[in-house]
């Protein structure tokens, strides 16, 4: 194996960093190995190698492109041994004992956080721990205390509802292993409207996992039920199928059927296929009705269409009217024009 190979190296609480491997060293997946970070030694245990650990990390990352190499954390040193799995395992069965002892110096300073995990390197160099918060915490007293108390390297890290929920995994509402603790590579978020898409309840506790958040099912069956609801009519449609004019009511794309509410508000469940095949025959054995007989054309011979007559086509009543005043105006006598009577000034016969 190259000495530039990548390989995949998970530790506690799923978190995964990625590492470069001498050609002597054999890493398979699943084996134990200990790594060299950059403030001392840990154990983990390989799950990629290669060009499987390359596209993990594309598909798990936001930040980088898909021919973009993993950024590395370290290299490998050698593959555990017996001994060094046993001195991890100790420690793991101390880390609960370490959580509750931080979380009472948490309440003894009072302090707004929730601790939640408590990890310990294998060389005891450092020891991380994990806890949320709804704002911000000043921490630096309780870091003080809790490095003298164990004699080592503290970090407090603070992380999310569903990080905490991927950490500590559990069981979901469907029985299995949550996803983001099993197999879900990254977390990205999920938003009230992928619920609405998918036609489901927007009940809190019925559309929310154990962190209190969102399903994360939610997001990744989206793109299926988007594709599949492309095949069906929209609710609220009106469809012409044999029996005439019916609303789609409701569908379901896991059965696909359509249920269809007709004029006489009868209603019917139909199979997706059978009602393509009902509104196809519908449309072929539509035909059009022949037009009314007052819009039947006619010749006109060759006699030539005047102003008057075009306008009495369009609206005869009109047509008539306006004639009747033309006529009346043409057959009204003219009146003689005024005149003046004479006046006593005026010139006249003298006697």
């Amino acid at each position: 194996m190259p000495a530039t190979e990548i390989v995949e190296v998970r530790f506690k609480g799923n978190r995964r960093h990625y590492f470069t491997a001498d050609p002597e060293v054999a890493v398979d997946p699943g084996v134990a190995v200990i790594v060299q970070l950059e403030r001392g030694q840990d154990l983990g245990r390989v799950s990629a190698v290669g060009d499987a650990a390359r596209r993990k990390c594309a598909v798990g990352c936001q930040h980088c492109g898909p021919d973009d190499e993993p950024e590395v954390a370290g290299r490998i040193l050698r593959p555990a041994s017996k001994q060094d799995v046993h001195v991890q395992t100790e420690l793991r069965r101390v880390e609960d004992d370490i959580r509750r002892k931080v979380r009472e110096r948490v309440r003894t300073h009072n302090l707004a956080m929730k601790v939640s995990d408590a990890e310990w390197q294998w060389d005891r160099k450092k020891l991380t721990i994990y806890f949320t918060a709804d704002h911000r915490v000043d921490f630096r007293q309780l870091v003080r205390e809790l490095a003298g108390l164990f004699r080592t390297r503290i970090e407090l890290r603070q992380i999310g509802a569903r990080d905490e929920a991927k950490r500590l995994t559990g069981v979901g509402r469907c029985g299995r292993e949550y996803c983001c603790s099993s197999w879900l590579p990254e977390l990205r978020p999920v938003s009230l409207s992928l619920a609405k898409d998918q036609h489901l309840s927007l009940n809190p506790s019925q559309i929310s996992g154990g962190c209190g958040r969102l399903l994360c099912c939610l997001r990744y069956e989206h793109a299926f039920y988007v594709a599949s609801r492309k095949r069906f009519p929209k609710e609220g449609r009106s469809v012409i199928t044999s029996r005439g004019r019916e609303r789609v009511q409701a569908i379901d794309i896991f059965r696909e059927r359509v249920l269809l509410r007709a004029e006489d508000s009868t209603v019917r469940a139909v199979p997706l296929s059978v009602l393509k095949e009902e509104t196809a025959a519908a449309a072929t054995t539509q035909t059009t009705t022949a037009p009314p007989s007052s819009l039947t054309t006619f010749d006109e011979g060759g006699s030539t269409v005047g102003e008057d007559r075009a306008a009495d086509a369009v609206s005869p009543g009109r047509s008539r009217r306006r004639r009747r005043r033309t006529r009346g105006r043409r057959s009204r006598p003219e009146r003689p024009p005024r005149t003046e009577p004479p006046s006593d000034d005026s010139p006249g016969d003298s006697g």
